[in-house]
């Protein structure tokens, strides 16, 4: 049993806002996390026509460090525009798998990779390329509940 945990959350309700830093969110089944933007429909990439992969997304803690560190790119946890920011947990082998993050149960979609939507909202054109593969998870919510910081993450 893997344990990590979580370090930050973040929603925003529009399309391009600001996220929003918060200490608690409700997660909802085949839906998303209430207050955010996928949640209403009005993400960039929301399409509610196909299986969605936009419920939520979670990015590794690790994923800044290795940025700054062989990169000497500097980003904050909020520019990344994923909703949970993790720490001690390897979200790309979570692809195809079911975890718990507090009381919620979530199954790994696909890699949220960067996107030029990313780099031109942070100013860093080569981001695409740098954080390749690093970039997160997109996760699917099969039971809902709440997600609170320091919740624990068990695979």
């Amino acid at each position: 049993m893997t344990t990590g945990i979580v370090l930050k959350i973040f929603t925003t309700p529009e399309l391009g806002g600001e996220m929003n830093s918060v200490d608690s969110v409700t997660a909802v089944e085949d839906r998303g996390l209430m207050g955010d933007r996928y949640y209403s429909l009005r993400g960039t990439f929301s399409k509610p026509e196909i299986e969605p992969d936009q419920e939520v997304t979670l990015i590794e803690a690790e994923a800044f460090e290795e940025l700054r560190q062989k990169h000497d790119i500097e980003l904050e946890f909020s520019q990344s525009r994923r909703n949970i920011v993790t720490r001690n947990v390897d979200l790309n082998s979570l692809v195809g798998k079911t975890f718990n993050v507090g009381e919620v149960t979530l199954t790994g979609v696909r890699l949220c990779e960067p996107c030029a939507y990313l780099s031109e909202l942070t100013g860093n054109p080569k981001l695409v390329k740098q954080w390749l593969h690093r970039a997160g998870l997109r996760a699917h919510i099969r039971k809902g509940g709440q997600i609170l910081v320091k919740d624990k993450i068990v695979i």
